[in-house]
């Protein structure tokens, strides 16, 4: 059992990508620790924190071990530390204090990181993320060949970033120290990776390529870095590509985890891009093969303490997804609540079944699920999740809409939706949602308003190029406003993108005969 807790040993450079970032440690730790720094810039948070602890064990001098396990404990982008996890990284960094640091840089990483795990009960979790920020900044500035705390600072850039930023101020910052970086250490995994999440957005996507490329060459043993390509991929559309990023990610996460390793967890995130990636791609027997796998699957222990079942969440969108996307409005209707899910989980399941609903014409069942909505978006401002809750809102809203157009009065539901869709500016790369200004186009064309359709498809397609309804229903608004050849254009982009696939959906035949008579 000893070797079974310990095959993290095993992984090489080769393996996790190479780092450089020398420490006042022996020199069997200087070399684990910087396995344990590779660890923690794919993310691989539960090796890595195995990796720092194995080295206090051996080095209870190294004062920067304990650093590199608080900085296990904090997932700067997906989630924030709970007070328990908060008091364990403030014991280790006093741990860091006492082995007594031996230079000014160890000291100034450690006290960097002091400036988020403390005063916690003081400020909030952006608070001291911008705190960490502004001290990396320090360190970045005072050791200007350092290509750690340059790494390290444009994680914090991220990880600071306010929300809903539409000018990129952040992103633009880290991008421009990780190009350079990129050019000097074309083998880092933290530099790829970090470029890849700072170009995750539909305006910057074309930018994070090369990296997309890079990153899962450099760190094959990490699941995470063969899956994070998949989010630049997805963002432009290359469904191919990220589905063979999320299989590739898949295997080695079960492949780690056979080899009893940590983050068995992470296979559903990966999942998430993957049954997503089929439904655009018009392979929807694969996506219901992987939902089926699910669902024969374990309930997923908790991760990182975030209060729910991975597992099962990943249903609930898989669920919601596969319902909408395929227009199966019954089905829609008729998903199930999973119990013990997150209030945001069941306000989504409750707005599928509201749309599919509406769309039925099962309206006072819809009228039943908004109420369940509205209750959860109060149930959250009570908790203090506003963000949550103007979520559960906009979702209210949403459904109000097709209630609306369902009863006749479609000139108000339209305006309902339009507001939703003019302060939409992202995409979606995985499952448990639809783009709002498809919805509004969808809308705007079953009620015969053509050329209006196909100007919100028009935009849906700059957030979510290549996905299949948005292909389609700019295909279909732009024949019934006239504008043959630029129909057969989408029709055309459409059958490319589903190439190979076995689908049955009409609208692929549709397409298909449309391109066949223009030939």
């Amino acid at each position: 059992m000893a070797d079974e807790d310990h095959h993290h040993e095993a992984l090489t450079g080769k393996q996790l990508g190479t780092v450089h970032f020398p420490v006042s440690c022996t020199p069997d730790a200087q070399k684990a620790f910087e396995k344990g720094v590779a660890l923690l810039h794919s993310f691989w948070y539960e090796e890595s924190e195995k990796t720092f602890l194995d080295i206090e064990k051996q080095d209870p001098k190294c004062a920067m071990a304990y650093w590199g396990e608080a900085m296990s404990l904090w997932h700067q982008l997906w989630n924030h530390p709970d007070s328990a996890t908060i008091e364990r990284a403030s014991a280790e960094l006093k741990n860091a204090d006492k082995a007594k640091a031996k230079t000014d840089r160890e000291r100034d990483y450690i006290q960097a990181l002091q400036a988020f795990y403390s005063n916690s009960n003081k400020a909030d979790n952006e608070a001291r993320a911008r705190a960490y920020s502004a001290a990396m900044e320090k360190v970045y500035q005072k050791y200007p060949d350092d290509h750690e705390a340059a790494a390290f600072y444009a994680l914090s850039l991220l990880g600071a970033e306010p929300d809903n930023d539409t000018t990129f101020r952040n992103r633009k910052q880290a991008g421009a120290i990780l190009e350079k970086l990129f050019e000097a250490e074309p083998d880092h995994p933290g530099i790829a990776h970090y470029l890849i999440h700072t170009y995750d957005k539909p305006q910057l996507a074309q930018l994070g390529l090369p990296a997309a490329r890079r990153y899962a060459q450099i760190a094959p043993a990490a699941p995470h870095a063969l899956h994070m390509p998949s989010h630049i991929f997805a963002r432009l559309g290359l469904w191919q590509d990220d589905i063979n990023s999320n299989l590739a990610s898949i295997a080695a996460t079960r492949k780690a985890t056979e080899m009893h390793m940590g983050g068995e967890g992470h296979q559903f995130h990966a999942m998430d891009f993957l049954v997503y990636a089929y439904l655009q791609s018009g392979r929807e027997a694969d996506a219901l093969e992987v939902i089926e796998e699910v669902k024969a699957m374990p309930p997923m222990k908790d991760m990182y303490g975030m209060g729910y079942d991975v597992r099962a969440v990943s249903l609930a969108n898989f669920e919601v997804s596969y319902a909408l996307e395929l227009h199966r409005w019954a089905d829609a209707a008729s998903v199930s609540l999973v119990p013990g899910n997150d209030p945001e989980v069941n306000a989504k399941m409750y707005w599928s079944r509201a749309i599919g609903n509406a769309r039925i014409g099962h309206l006072a069942d819809a009228r039943k699920d908004q109420a369940e909505i509205e209750s959860i978006r109060a149930e959250l401002l009570h908790k203090k999740k506003k963000p949550e809750a103007d979520f559960a809102d906009e979702q209210r809203q949403e459904v109000l809409a097709w209630i609306e157009y369902a009863e006749g009065r479609k000139d108000e539901a339209i305006k309902l939706l339009r507001p939703l869709a003019d302060k939409e500016t992202d995409g979606i790369s995985e499952t448990g949602g639809m783009p709002i200004h498809e919805m509004l186009a969808d809308m705007l064309l079953e009620a015969k308003r053509p050329q209006e359709a196909l100007a919100e498809y028009q935009t849906d397609l700059k957030l979510n190029p290549n996905r299949f309804n948005g292909l389609y229903g700019a295909a279909q608004a732009a024949e019934m406003a006239g504008q043959a050849s630029q129909a057969t254009e989408y029709y055309a982009v459409l059958v490319k993108t589903c190439q190979g696939s076995s689908s049955v959906r009409p609208e692929l035949a549709r397409a298909k005969q449309a391109v066949v008579a223009q030939k």
